[in-house]
This record gives structure tokens, sequence and C-alpha cells, in this order.
């Protein structure tokens, strides 16, 4: 099989310096999908620009998204004609747009796509996570047909999660690509 391009897909606000997808960028040189507005993120633009970066790598891609970003891979898999690009996807601490104080402060992205996504996934998610609680990542694991890792108590698994180059989370990735 071809080299996979891997794609990062942050969350709201963009992963920081300390957060692993940042260091993943600069230590495997993975590619950061840049979104219109970290701030304001509205899921049809969001979706807008994963697919122009969908289209423009050379088959297959890898996604990895964390948190928002996870909830835009479902949102773009519903949706997408070119799904059959993707060679899998690791989905990292998943908010819960459907929350009502999450919802609020991110409008416009609930209700979540709830459906199969149509390549093998993985998703990983933590005990204690303040965004979803561990059972709705469960859910939403079944019906994305993903794969579930408990990731213990580890909150967010972002750069406040003191996680630094996550070599636990590459390993999982290398996993699910050998398998897929």
């Amino acid at each position: 099989m071809a080299v996979s391009k891997i794609l990062l897909l942050p969350g709201w606000q963009n992963s920081n310096p300390a957060h692993w997808q940042s260091r993943w960028e600069l230590i495997h040189g993975d590619h950061r999908v840049d979104q219109h507005d970290w701030m304001r993120p509205l899921r049809g633009d969001w979706s807008a620009r994963l697919e122009e970066e969908v289209l423009a790598a050379p088959a297959p891609v890898v996604l990895v998204a964390h948190s928002l970003g996870c909830i835009l891979v479902a949102a773009w898999a519903a949706h997408s004609r070119n799904t059959h690009k993707v060679r899998a996807a690791l989905l990292v601490a998943p908010g819960d747009l459907e929350r009502e104080d999450i919802r609020q402060m991110i409008p416009g992205w609930a209700p979540i796509v709830w459906q199969a996504l149509p390549f093998p996934s993985l998703l990983v998610a933590a005990r204690n996570d303040p965004y979803c609680e561990a059972e709705r990542s469960r859910e939403m694991a079944r019906a994305w047909g993903a794969d579930y890792i408990d990731a213990g108590l580890r909150g967010h698994l972002n750069g406040e999660s003191g996680l630094g180059d996550w070599p636990e989370g590459r390993k999982l990735l290398n996993d699910l690509l050998k398998e897929n």
C-alpha cells in the first residue's frame, strides 16, 4: 500500500504547542488541516476545508482527530463522496457537542452525526474528560463503528494532560495502520 498522508484535525481553538498533535506535526511531519476560524468554527466551513485537503492529498490519507475534530470526521464522512481515500481514523477525546454547555460555546455542531464511518477507526477517550463523559464516548465509538480504548484518568488528552509526544498514541495509530 502507498504511504499514507496523515492529516491532523485539531479541535476548537486549534492545538497549542504543548499538544501532542503539534508535537507530531514537528516530529513526524504530519500535516495539520488549518481551518478558517479556530475560535468560531462553522461545521460547513470545516467540512469543506477537510474535503479540500482529502482531495489534494495522494490517496490514501489517515485522519488523526482531536475533540471537535472527531465530530468533524463524522459530519464530513456522512456527506463526502471521497471517503474511499481514507485508510483509517484515530479519534481522540471527542467533545459532546449535544451537551447544553458545550453546544452554547460551539453552536451549529449539534446534532452529532451518529452513523457508522466507512473506514476503520479507533476512538481513544479518558474516563474523566470534562468535555465528554466516558459512556458518551463509548456510545460514539459504537455508533461510528470504531474500536474503543479507555485512556484512564487523563482529562481531555490535550496539552494540559501531560502527554508530551504521546508515544502510546502513536503506537495505537501505527497498530491501526498495520491492521488496515
